[in-house]
């Protein structure tokens, strides 16, 4: 009771102590500037949007996937309809559903699960099935897309490059709904940073445990144990750890606010990626679809490797990383390969191109 006592009294300083110099000099007019705010937000966002029961939910995630295919089916019937592309408008609907199916979803999880859960996975497989916990690597739905197209290409006699190119112009958009989605579950948040935009993820906490061999980690863990305990109403259902953490700091203020000075400042690296892989791919491509409609098989595939993964390197300096492989983050080193990869394909684009080139002037 006296560790309770004490941890109550320091809450209730904490609450009552006087501004700082830095947050008086921020206020005007009586409201605090636009910086301070932000600088002090702590992440609450409900993943649910819609609650009908316990195992029955609409969430945040979900409406990123349906966005995604939805603005690329759209895409793609555009192309379709000018001629652009392997695809008739009457084929676009078939094969954005089983690029989305065996592609996106597939190649996501299963890319998860062998690039950052492969011990666990290969131990417990049907860890694979539990899709409802999480874990979805945007490699792996690369890879993913990568065979589904090759797949497709071969079934119905279509140039693979053809289909690509089509396919990852559009791409960028399901990574940016992705990466939003990202943000409102409060996951892939970023390293420790002063930047005046940064802020408190809950989903650090979860990450402490009483038994750290670092004790300032240990005491927080406690500290955090002691809020759980305090806040949680009896009727709160039982879950584990991580689970009880988000949805107290979700639903209760005096748990959110008290955690709140435990956290540390972060970089919000999941909007950086939306606006690096989603929204500036997006632009490069979309512009290099509409400006050039007859470049050669192969280039805008070549492209996207290339981009997203010098993009995805450089904004993975501001995402905590889980693990490191050498002297990079595991999101950086898999997307190494990708340069590789999209310099086979600009090769191979800039060969037809030549090809296509020459044969023009002999029937010319």
């Amino acid at each position: 009771m006296k560790a309770g006592s004490g941890s109550r009294s320091g809450l209730r300083k904490a609450r009552t102590a006087p501004l700082s110099v830095r947050h008086c000099k921020a206020l005007r007019n009586g409201f605090p500037s636009p910086v301070i705010f932000l600088a002090e937000y702590l992440h609450r966002f409900n993943p649910v949007l819609l609650r009908i029961t316990e195992s029955v939910q609409l969430r945040w995630y979900g409406l990123a996937y349906v966005a995604g295919f939805a603005v690329g089916w759209w895409l793609l019937c555009r192309w379709a309809r000018r001629g652009i592309g392997e695809l008739k408008e009457n084929e676009v609907a078939d094969f954005i559903t089983y690029a989305a199916l065996f592609g996106v979803l597939l190649g996501g999880r299963l890319g998860y699960m062998l690039l950052y859960n492969r011990e666990q996975f290969l131990a417990h497989p049907a860890l694979f099935f539990k899709v409802t916990e999480g874990g979805m690597a945007s490699h792996g739905g690369i890879a993913g897309l990568f065979f589904y197209t090759l797949y497709y290409s071969w079934r119905h006699k279509r140039a693979w490059t053809g289909l690509g190119d089509n396919l990852v112009a559009a791409s960028p958009v399901g990574l940016f709904f992705g990466r939003i989605a990202n943000f409102i579950n409060g996951e892939l948040y970023g390293r420790a940073t002063s930047v005046p935009w940064g802020m408190k993820f809950p989903e650090e906490a979860t990450r402490w445990l009483p038994d750290d061999p670092n004790p300032a980690i240990a005491e927080k863990a406690e500290h955090v144990r002691y809020l759980v305990t305090v806040n949680s109403p009896s009727d709160f259902p039982a879950s584990d750890w991580h689970s009880q953490i988000m949805a107290l700091s979700r639903t209760n203020d005096a748990f959110a606010e008290g955690l709140r000075p435990l956290l540390t400042l972060r970089h919000p690296s999941q909007l950086y990626a939306a606006a690096l892989e989603g929204v500036l791919l997006f632009a490069v491509l979309f512009w290099v679809r509409e400006k050039w409609p007859r470049a050669p098989h192969g280039l805008l595939t070549g492209l996207f490797f290339i981009l997203y993964a010098v993009l995805r390197i450089f904004d993975e300096q501001f995402r905590e990383p889980d693990r490191y492989i050498g002297l990079f983050t595991e999101g950086q080193y898999y997307s190494l390969f990708m340069i590789g990869v999209g310099i086979a394909f600009l090769i191979y684009a800039a060969r037809r191109g030549r090809r296509e080139g020459g044969e023009e002037r002999v029937i010319g």
